[in-house]
């Protein structure tokens, strides 16, 4: 009884947008919230876009024969005269087919190691070019690995599997939900401002974190920085089926990227979900109280409120920003908008200048 008490209360959320003022929403769709809650939307894996650097595009045709079982794997043809513009896109990986591009190689890989953007992006150049001097001459630029023709169809596919799996694990992915970190974040932003797409940024955060932790102790915190990340992809994904990005930037913070601007229902369902099950992770006293007691440094105890999510949303119109820093001004005030409001919330930005 004391739990359903404590659920419906939850469930009553303040909700906040910038471009009418303060509103309040009163969510008391129990059904709805529970659909969200039951829904087994497993994490998808992130699209992985291997760009084949072929003039005569013959490689793209045996790279998806060896990989059509695989779908998080995407290759794209790209000529070398239109190499400026592929690297914008900064692929996962990038593989050179020297034998079919009309440029000089070692200048092509000082070329896309030189890019800002593209100077971690790892490259494979696959050659009928026996030389040994040849070879490492590439291998100076950089390169990770110079595979010899005639290719092993099996070495080629491993090759290219265990490097992307290393990726994974060393450049994108935090160690503590699985989201990537902020090389990949930085990369999904700078790549959606070139191509002047229009998208919406999500900031997430949580209020009370640190006074949770120093009450029930960084273990605990990880468990709620954990359940915090999982509700976000599940609701996320449960509007956005393609084109979603979801990134854990450190701490309490996470990022979420969505090719839409009207993101009102994806702020209330992530909202209404946390709120409904973040007091599992309270003992059942201080739910009850609806607070949590904390000594400062002058030893006076203060209540601080269970812990809650604040959401800045800034709208991007196709041309709106010309780059990140931009955003992030405009993310950071409309968050603090948010957490200025007591309990979970949501501010959006909505203009167009």
């Amino acid at each position: 009884e004391l739990l359903n008490n404590q659920r419906q209360k939850f469930l009553k959320i303040k909700y906040t947008k910038i471009n009418t003022g303060h509103v309040n929403y009163q969510n008391n769709n129990f059904e709805r919230v529970l659909f969200c809650l039951n829904t087994r939307r497993n994490r998808k894996k992130m699209l992985k876009e291997i760009y084949i650097i072929d003039d005569d595009e013959t490689s793209i045709l045996v790279f998806r024969e060896l990989f059509k079982n695989d779908s998080e794997f995407k290759f794209i043809n790209v000529k070398s005269e239109n190499i400026d513009q592929a690297l914008k896109n900064i692929p996962s990986i990038i593989i050179i087919n020297e034998d079919a591009v009309d440029v000089d190689i070692v200048k092509l890989c000082e070329k896309i190691r030189n890019d800002d953007d593209n100077s971690i992006t790892p490259i494979i150049v696959v050659s009928s070019n026996s030389s040994k001097e040849h070879r490492i001459q590439i291998l100076k630029e950089s390169v990770e690995y110079y595979i010899k023709k005639p290719v092993n169809a099996q070495y080629l596919y491993y090759t290219i599997k265990n490097l992307s799996r290393l990726l994974t694990i060393n450049r994108r992915i935090s160690p503590l939900t699985g989201l990537p970190g902020n090389v990949q974040i930085h990369a999904e932003l700078k790549k959606r401002i070139s191509n002047r797409e229009q998208f919406s940024v999500l900031y997430l955060d949580l209020d009370n974190f640190k006074a949770y932790n120093d009450v029930y102790g960084f273990l605990k915190g990880d468990q709620i920085i954990k359940f915090t990340a999982d509700t976000i992809v599940r609701c996320v994904h449960e509007y956005i089926h393609e084109g979603a990005f979801v990134g854990h930037i450190g701490g309490d913070d996470f990022i979420a990227i969505v090719p839409i601007l009207q993101c009102d229902e994806i702020c209330k369902s992530i909202i209404a979900n946390f709120d409904a099950n973040v007091t599992k992770f309270f003992t059942d006293e201080d739910v009850e109280k609806g607070y949590i007691e904390v000594a400062n440094r002058k030893g006076i105890i203060e209540q601080f409120p269970l812990t809650a999510i604040s959401i800045g949303v800034v709208e991007a119109d196709e041309g709106r920003f010309n780059n990140m820093l931009e955003i992030g001004e405009i993310g950071a005030q409309v968050k603090h908008s948010a957490k200025s409001v007591m309990g979970s919330s949501y501010f959006i930005d909505r203009r167009k200048k």
